[in-house]
């Protein structure tokens, strides 16, 4: 048996033992960084730390408190917050009590949020602030089973315990602040020293850990069950790569209560390094020269607005400047594909003189400019939840930002693949991790199975047994190939694949992945053509970009929809799918084009929270756009 082998098939219940084990190994090692704004609300945030014995205590005394409350084993404790350092505590202690983690999106409309503490009978709710508080609050009769709301941020939930002195006699005990939980919770403590060990001592891998609710496309939400079992093999599994090392520093701003964020946490536990906290997505530009993370993992949104920005700033400093960008950009992708292609072969990243000469000039004009942005010290990023455009990431692979993809299911734990260091190849996901089985079916769909696959649906065992087989295999969904060395490349989804009147199928994923490489003005696109004799294509432009190029093309003053809905403009990003389609097999042209009024968001109920287009959203609420494109044609 291999050592990898061994780590993982050796590895303890839970995550919670994994954390007791780290806080024991290394407790005065720095564990978190995370903001404390300014006290005049000016001027820069001040970052503070925690070792992981710091963290411990406040850890086990949330814990206690939840078990004072009367949690038992199993019960869930829902968490609605943005990403801060007290969800991860907040979460390691809903561990170490033996319960389980509803995972509720802050940008959850209170009726979906009730829905999900319902569907998951939460017995507590840990809130960010008033806002979540209240969403509770309106929802409070549907919710009867509703023991608790445990408030992080007392800011302007108001006197005592509740949003006025009135409200929070009547409501009692119902509402606790997090500080108030955890001064009882380290009373209880006291009285009972042996309380977390005992607790998280009695963990099984089997025991239900956390309930992630899937943001669905159409319908309700399905709540995926995964077991302890599940986290502390991904950490031993992410350990096993080789990717991260104690001396690393992360940069975490993902949703924490999607499972890419939150999969994040537990190889962090696993490996020891420092994690800085901050999910404030505004503040990223501002945060990573003050970070200086060695690693940060994204979703591919976030590299295709900092390419866009990066081109429009070239393009306002004057015709010779975005003429270097675009040499420079030519230039990296090229040494990104030749060095790529060269270490497959051989197992050195080498670029011939003559490009390598050229790489280094494009370097110290445009790339290293890049790299500082980043902090300076970055290895490498991973990216995940959906494709990134493998022209975009030749770009930041040639600037020397490695974007490492990887693949992964919240019904997989998040992580199935990712993309071996080094060895990583860009239009890839990568290899499976560790323990992790792939197949490919007949159709074309992607099929996993191991130790990271879900129990299943919470309460829904006919959808479980349509995706789960009774011998493990998982079907994903998912439409993917596997090179002869174990490399995946995913296609689309099954589901989104479209299959026109011709009878041709195409990947919209694939056609929109490259329209975002070559304009650098969009930042969302959905292609249609299902059943129809052509394809045609709803487009979303970036507003900070759009806006910039429209200051010097005679429409400044505009308004974004003024701006979108001008000729030049129509014309503008014409002439880019043009030159999309010139790299396109005939039947996946885009034949006709409609730029939207705004751009797509979470709010609308258009993209997930992580970034992912709603198909059948976008299909419905522009439905009239769609037809206007095909009006007057044969199937019109």
């Amino acid at each position: 048996m291999s050592d990898t082998q061994t780590l993982i098939e050796n590895r303890p219940p839970s995550v919670a033992a994994l954390f007791l084990e780290r806080v024991a190994a290394t407790p005065d090692a720095e564990a978190y960084r995370y903001p404390v704004p300014a006290a005049s609300g000016e001027g820069p945030d001040d970052w503070k730390s925690l070792s992981w014995a710091q963290a411990a205590d406040r850890v086990y005394a949330i814990a206690a408190g939840l078990i004072e409350l009367g949690v038992r084993p199993e019960e869930r404790v829902a968490l609605a917050s943005s990403t801060r350092v007290e969800w991860i505590l907040a979460d390691l202690a809903i561990m170490c009590a033996g319960a389980a983690t509803t995972t509720v999106y802050p940008s959850t409309k209170s009726d979906e949020s009730a829905f999900i503490l319902s569907d998951s009978g939460s017995r507590v709710l840990i809130a960010e602030d008033a806002e979540q508080l209240a969403k509770a609050r309106e929802k409070r009769a549907e919710l009867p089973e509703l023991a608790h709301v445990v408030v992080i941020d007392p800011a302007g939930v108001g006197t005592g315990t509740g949003a006025g002195e009135a409200e929070g006699e009547a409501e009692g005990d119902w509402v606790i602040g997090l500080a108030e939980l955890e001064r009882r919770g380290a009373a209880y403590l006291e009285k009972n020293p042996d309380l977390i060990k005992a607790k998280v001592g009695a963990i099984t891998k089997d025991q239900l850990a956390t309930l992630i609710y899937t943001s669905g496309t159409t319908g309700r939400p399905k709540g995926v069950r995964l077991p302890h079992d599940n986290w502390s093999y991904m950490a031993k599994a992410i350990a096993a790569t080789g990717l991260v090392g104690k001396d690393d520093v992360q940069y975490l701003w993902l949703p924490l209560a999607h499972v890419f964020g939150k999969v994040l946490t537990s190889g962090q536990i696993e490996v020891g390094h420092v994690t800085a906290v901050d999910g404030r997505v505004d503040k990223i530009i501002e945060n990573l020269p003050v970070v200086q993370p060695t690693y940060m993992a994204a979703v591919p949104r976030i590299f295709e607005k900092v390419y866009n920005g990066v081109a429009a700033k070239a393009r306002a400093g004057g015709g010779a400047k975005y003429k270097i960008f675009q040499w420079a950009a030519g230039v990296g992708r090229e040494y990104a594909k030749v060095t790529q292609d060269n270490f497959r072969r051989t197992g050195v990243a080498s670029a011939p003189f003559p490009l390598a000469t050229k790489h280094k000039l494009a370097d110290t004009l445009v790339f290293g400019k890049i790299r500082e942005a980043f902090g300076g010290r970055l290895r490498a990023c991973v990216s995940g939840s959906a494709a990134l455009a493998p022209e975009i990431g030749y770009f930041f692979a040639g600037a020397g930002i490695h974007i490492l993809e990887g693949y992964g299911l919240t019904e997989s734990s998040a992580a199935s693949f990712v993309n071996p260091g080094e060895a990583y190849r860009t239009g890839t996901v990568g290899k499976p991790l560790p323990g992790t089985e792939v197949r490919i079916a007949d159709d074309g769909e992607i099929l996993l199975r191991g130790p990271g696959i879900m129990e299943g649906y919470h309460g829904l065992p006919e959808k479980t047994a349509e995706v789960l087989e009774s011998d493990g295999w998982f079907h994903t969904g998912d439409i993917g190939e596997l090179s002869a060395d174990g490399y995946l490349r995913i296609t689309d989804r099954k589901k989104d694949l479209i299959k026109t009147s011709g009878g041709k199928y195409i990947a919209p994923a694939e056609v929109e992945g490259q329209f975002k490489a070559v304009c650098p003005y969009v930042s969302n696109i959905l292609v249609h053509g299902a059943d129809r004799n052509f394809c045609t294509a709803l487009i979303a432009l970036d507003e900070p970009s759009i806006l910039g190029w429209a200051e010097d093309n005679g429409l400044s003053g505009k308004s974004y929809a003024e701006v979108v809905a001008h000729p030049t403009t129509v014309a503008l990003i014409d002439d880019y799918v043009r030159t999309l389609n010139e790299g396109l097999q005939r039947w996946q042209t885009i034949k006709k084009f409609k730029l939207l009024p705004r751009d797509l968001d979470i709010e609308h109920g258009e993209l997930t929270p992580s970034l992912k287009l709603k198909r059948p959203v976008v299909e419905r609420e522009y439905g009239h756009l769609i037809d206007e494109m095909y009006a007057g044609t044969r199937e019109a």
